[in-house]
């Protein structure tokens, strides 16, 4: 946790904590999402605040409710999520161990809650969920090719073929951005096929490994990547358990079949 605070985590560790794929448990998920929040690192920062955005609210309810966890955790909750989620604000209440300033801003009501934390918690990334919930087909397409990362991450998810779509094609997207939407579990497979025909971004080693690594992407966009990988990542993936067992399959044939290469012939 303390690596992950002080920004020190390898890039890779770093990314998977964002998206809340570590194995560790619920409720160091969301700890671990929180401290992300505020790390030095823009694309981490939004990586990890769309991921609590998006976060089942069974799970969270259970977080938020339990007396064990930590006050940080429950002052942001208070401040970045309640205000606009009716069923963490209940799970919060409920829960003895919250202080009773946050208490009372709590039960005070959205409107004020939301004004209370804005001191600490910029209003536009409070209210962004809402911005988007708002807008028309053609205003959520223009924010992705124009708007700013954090539009883009939350907007890449969007139900709406044409929007998600846009992002792909935004001028502004970076290079890390296609690496984590690589990345991406909840996205659709239409964006990951788009990902990997485009040529530039298809280039990137980064790209193609995430993408190869992302049960999402459909099989007929990952077999064909599976031939760049390095021997390194080419025995992971023939024991990664999430993708196609034809993708695990066809890399544990070409693990075998380099293995066999390189014996040496009597």
């Amino acid at each position: 946790m303390e690596i992950l605070r002080a920004g020190k985590a390898p890039p890779l560790i770093r990314r998977k904590a964002a998206e809340g794929d570590l194995p560790v448990c619920l409720e160091e998920k969301i700890e671990i999402l929180v401290t992300l929040c505020s790390h030095p690192d823009e694309a981490t920062r939004t990586t990890a605040l769309a991921t609590l955005n998006h976060w089942d609210s069974a799970e969270l309810k259970q977080v938020y409710s339990n007396p064990e966890t930590p006050a940080a955790v429950l002052e942001f909750a208070v401040r970045r999520l309640a205000p606009d989620r009716e069923e963490l604000r209940e799970a919060l209440a409920g829960n003895p161990s919250l202080r009773d300033p946050l208490r009372i801003m709590l039960l005070a009501g959205e409107g004020e809650a939301a004004s209370v934390g804005a001191a600490e918690a910029p209003p536009e990334r409070q209210t962004l969920l809402e911005k988007i919930s708002r807008m028309t087909v053609a205003e959520k397409i223009n924010a992705a090719l124009m708007g700013n990362q954090e539009e883009r991450t939350l907007l890449v998810r969007d139900s709406n073929k044409i929007v998600s779509r846009a992002v792909i094609q935004s001028p502004k997207l970076s290079d890390q951005e296609v690496e984590n939407i690589a990345t991406m579990k909840n996205v659709s497979e239409e964006v990951l096929r788009l990902v990997a025909m485009n040529r530039k971004f298809i280039r990137s080693y980064a790209v193609a490994r995430n993408l190869i690594n992302n049960p999402r992407t459909p099989i007929d966009t990952g077999l064909p990547l599976i031939h760049r990988l390095n021997d390194r990542d080419l025995k992971e993936l023939s024991c990664n358990k999430n993708v196609a067992e034809v993708i695990r399959s066809t890399a544990h044939r070409l693990v075998k079949r380099k293995e066999q290469a390189n014996k040496p012939k009597h």
